[in-house]
């Protein structure tokens, strides 16, 4: 029975093979720090942040789309792994998703954790191309294909052809971004702190970054700067646009420079098709056309864009084992395996 692992900064996803996807979960461990014991993962963690006692910390072990604690990954794995009844005679082959530009050292851990929970072999695959494939696209044709995948802790921008990456960028600005830039709004504006969970819901309730038609409202609470005191305020939609917009504009700005990078004859093949958006950070209101309007090219949201990454990784799967190219060309978009 083999798997595919999204590692991702904000959740932890995995696919089994000939099932699809079984597990959805926050990237969040909870544990006690006289003894540091695991305490709670995924989900159970996640309810817990911002509400745990001085002895328990919730932390979220990967940042950036990079192991930040191995041994916090290694085990919520190992938990997560264990609801999905994986067979412990015969040892799973794993497909695993990593961003676009990381360091070899980086790259090795996220092999040594998954390596270490009892696995065959760990085949990695970029965050782009596995968007691409979970988005219903045939990257290993020889045609242009321009990828935009807003994720929790990075957004990639990649042009894919023949199985490989032409022309990319790989930013540490993405929907956790979004997250701050509500919290340092209402703190500046209201005089209210907030906490991430709180924030990340009020992103996906009334997040916008152009002004919607319909302005859409939302209560929030928290504690007062200057009092002390708990506190409510009633947030819009077109508040958001002011501290979201520069984000969407930033992330606009670096699909132009790869756009400068890519070769001719496959710029031809994404003006006809446009830009394909995934990844849940593509949901917020008004960030497709922002960026049609900086690149003068139409922009499609993906369905499901949340789930494109980790399906595309489940369908890379069948990649396990085949050529590093194909009679065509094609190069075989997963990496030799470890």
């Amino acid at each position: 029975m083999d798997i595919a692992i999204d590692l991702g900064t904000s959740n932890t996803r995995i696919y089994v093979a000939d099932k699809g996807k079984f597990l959805d979960e926050p990237s969040v461990v909870t544990i006690n720090l006289d003894n540091d014991d695991i305490i709670a993962v995924g989900s159970d963690a996640y309810k817990m942040i911002g509400r745990t006692s001085q002895r328990l910390s919730s932390i979220e072990p990967i940042v950036g789309g990079v192991i930040s604690d191995f041994f916090l990954v290694e085990n919520m794995i190992k938990i997560q792994l264990g609801k999905a009844n994986i067979s412990r005679v015969i040892k799973p082959r794993v497909v695993a998703c990593i961003p676009g530009e990381i360091t070899d050292v980086e790259k090795r851990a996220v092999v040594n954790a998954i390596l270490s929970i009892g696995v065959r072999s760990v085949s990695l695959i970029e965050a782009s191309k596995a968007a691409a494939i979970g988005a219903g696209l045939d990257i290993r044709s020889p045609h242009g294909r321009l990828i935009l995948d807003i994720g929790g802790g990075t957004t990639e921008i990649a042009v894919i052809s023949l199985g490989d990456i032409s022309a990319s960028r790989s930013m540490k600005i993405a929907g956790n971004n979004f997250d701050d830039e509500i919290i340092k709004y209402v703190r500046k504006t209201y005089n209210l702190i907030i906490g991430k969970v709180t924030a990340e819901n009020t992103k996906k309730e009334i997040g916008a970054v152009i002004k919607p038609e319909t302005d859409k409202k939302i209560i929030i609470k928290g504690r007062n700067t200057v009092t002390g005191l708990p506190q409510s305020v009633e947030l819009s939609s077109s508040e958001m646009v002011e501290s979201l917009n520069e984000i969407a504009v930033t992330i606009a700005q670096q699909v132009q420079d790869v756009l400068e990078e890519t070769p001719p004859e496959l710029v031809g093949d994404i003006y006809k098709d446009g830009i394909i958006l995934t990844g849940g950070g593509s949901l917020i209101y008004g960030l497709d056309q922002v960026i049609k309007e900086h690149v003068k090219l139409n922009v499609r949201i993906a369905d499901k864009p949340g789930d494109c990454v980790i399906n595309g990784c489940g369908y890379a799967l069948r990649y396990i084992g085949q050529d590093e190219v194909d009679e065509n060309g094609a190069v075989n978009p997963l990496s030799s395996p470890y």
